[in-house]
């Protein structure tokens, strides 16, 4: 068997239950690359022993940051916030040998593999009076719902105005680097928020997507050859497609959410080589069934 890149997201490794589920991810090939997309744990520490662990196994681990990454939690030893904290996770993952989105992006299989860290911006507004608002109106107006990401408590965006502002300067510099790209050579664009409005659209709370990425790279699959798109954070693994383009969202989630569904995609995907259609996909009907986001704070 030849070597894959494989990818999850969302592995959450401070819930009860989830400890497990890292333990028990293996390569299928000593060549298998494995993507962590995001959301590995809530604390430093617990971050350093997933990644730790992952690194031994796999041949190449590359990790971009999840909304969870970034907080900094009451308890924590590392006290960090905002790009202090993104930067010390950057460094923690060089130390084990982890790729980040500060890396230079390495090739596999002939696709350009581009782990990404580009925050939201509150574009994305899925509940369809909210299009006309402000931002601020569509703060209030998700609140007034009961719907409010504990980013707002928990993620720092110092020396940013707020998160907004972060994602911008990001976006500059992504958007810089896929511009100098070798021509013609296809992408894996590797990012924790959603790049594009589909995967919202079975939201429970359509709120939520105020805090699901910027409609900035609603394009990107297009404009910069991706082979493949792959994400977490809504906890919705499935694939889909837009453009002819494959997006696979990667999360294991939450230990009420995945024992509900028994993660019958199993915990990892493989992206490269691309695997054979599933019709159905085993997920998407009960997804759309049940909605995306069981909870309402992220």
């Amino acid at each position: 068997m030849a070597p894959s890149l494989l990818a999850t997201s969302d592995l959450h490794v401070n819930r009860s239950g989830n400890e497990a589920v890292v333990r028990d991810l293996h390569p299928t090939d000593p060549g298998d690359w494995l993507i962590v997309a995001g959301d590995v744990a809530d604390k430093v520490s617990d971050v350093r022993w997933a990644l730790s662990l992952l690194a031994e196994r796999f041949a190449r681990v590359l990790w971009v940051p999840g909304n969870h990454d970034l907080w900094t939690p009451p308890g924590d030893d590392v006290q960090l916030v905002g790009p202090e904290r993104y930067d010390h996770l950057v460094e923690l993952c060089r130390s084990l040998g982890v790729l980040t989105p500060e890396d230079e992006w390495p090739v596999f299989d002939g696709h350009l593999v581009c782990p990404m860290f580009l925050l939201y911006d509150y574009s994305w507004r899925v509940r369809p009076d909210m299009a006309a608002m402000s931002t601020g109106e569509a703060l209030d107006a998700a609140r007034e719902a009961g719907v409010v990401c504990t980013d707002e408590f928990l993620m720092a965006s110092r020396p940013y105005e707020g998160p907004a502002a972060w994602c911008a300067e990001r976006l500059v510099e992504t958007r810089r680097r896929l511009a100098e790209r070798p021509a013609g050579m296809p992408t894996v664009l590797i990012n924790h928020w959603p790049l594009t409005e589909l995967p919202l659209r079975v939201l429970r709370h359509p709120e939520f997507s105020l805090w699901c990425g910027t409609t900035e790279t609603a394009r990107w699959h297009v404009e910069y050859d991706a082979a493949a798109v792959v994400y977490g954070h809504l906890h919705l693994p499935r694939t889909t497609w837009e453009d002819e383009v494959r997006f696979e969202e990667v999360s294991v989630g939450y230990p009420r959410e995945w024992q509900r569904h028994d993660l019958v995609r199993g915990p990892v995907r493989r992206i490269l080589p691309a695997p054979e259609p599933e019709i159905p996909d085993p997920f998407t009907a009960w997804a759309i069934d049940h909605g995306a986001r069981w909870g309402s704070t992220g």
